[in-house]
């Protein structure tokens, strides 16, 4: 199989050797130059990816759309996107999958989500992800780039559900690094998760997504192994923050793009504009902005209050 992967950040280089071990031929596009090995091809050119049977998105959600026109200018349907974005798009939290569906003539998408990090998928460790998509033959094409025997790649047809969870997860990922950093209690930690995921789900079904999603990989999966210290970019972002770091130079030392920095505040606003319960997310939100000292935000996500705006 022919594997396009789009980003050049340590994801799309994991997502590339994944492939290639699994003995594809992979073509990396980024918009700088990077080598991941003499046997993946490497190009700044989003032409050379139309030749692709399946292309993988690891880019920051605000890009997915400029990016994501650029190339559907050399696909059309063919071919398959599945992204890997933790991100929503705007006001009213738009999924990716929709987003490529507009801005391409693609129709087969799908997301990728779940406890996979580019470590794991790099080196061959034991994970897992699930694959959101409608399509069979997107699964299909998924696993035959990722799946192996240290790899579980499942599916679900609950797309809205995956990329809902998925986002969420980042968000709460980055709550959970600063409760750690204060060196939290346990059952404090244990609260704040539940609580959160209880959120997310509440967010999911108003928005379509299968309430059971949320209990699988792309949810409480996903957010096991970012506790249990997946080097999750998201808990090392919290820590830092709870260690004094202004949110700058915090996201600098993590050396990744947070999605759950953006997250945070556009679903707090849509959880008041919709009269929807965003606890979680509001206290998020004013924690990462400064408007909450350390005692507040432990006392506070802890045990699920209100954040100064909800």
């Amino acid at each position: 199989m022919r594997v396009g992967v789009m980003g050049g950040g340590s994801f799309g280089h994991g997502l590339a050797v994944a492939a290639h071990r699994n003995g594809h031929r992979v073509t990396l596009w980024s918009r700088r130059t990077t080598v991941v090995n003499a046997d993946v091809r490497t190009t700044q050119s989003e032409a050379d990816l139309a030749d692709s049977d399946v292309v993988f998105l690891a880019i920051p959600s605000e890009h997915v759309r400029a990016i994501a026109e650029r190339v559907g200018t050399f696909l059309d349907g063919r071919h398959y996107l599945v992204h890997v974005s933790r991100g929503l798009v705007g006001d009213d939290l738009e999924t990716l999958t929709r987003v490529l569906r507009d801005a391409t003539p693609c129709r087969r998408v799908g997301a990728l989500a779940g406890p996979l990090v580019a470590d794991a998928l790099e080196n061959g460790r034991p994970s897992g992800a699930i694959v959101g998509t409608w399509f069979p033959e997107v699964a299909d094409a998924v696993r035959s780039a990722l799946a192996g025997p240290n790899m579980r790649v499942e599916h679900t047809e609950d797309v809205i559900g995956v990329e809902i969870a998925s986002a969420m997860v980042g968000l709460f990922a980055l709550g959970a690094g600063y409760l750690l950093g204060l060196h939290a209690e346990p059952a404090a930690l244990s609260v704040y998760l539940t609580r959160g995921m209880e959120e997310a789900t509440r967010l999911g079904t108003t928005l379509g997504a299968d309430t059971r999603t949320f209990a699988g990989l792309a949810g409480f999966g996903d957010l096991i192994s970012a506790v249990a210290g997946d080097a999750r970019p998201e808990v090392r972002l919290g820590q830092a923050l709870a260690q004094g770091e202004d949110l700058r130079t915090a996201a600098e030392r993590t050396g990744a793009y947070i999605e759950g920095v953006s997250i945070a505040s556009r679903v707090a606003a849509y959880g008041r504009r919709r009269a929807l319960r965003t606890p979680i997310s509001g206290l998020l939100d004013d924690l990462v902005a400064g408007r909450m000292r350390p005692s507040e935000a432990v006392a506070g996500l802890a045990l699920g209050g209100t954040s100064s705006r909800q």
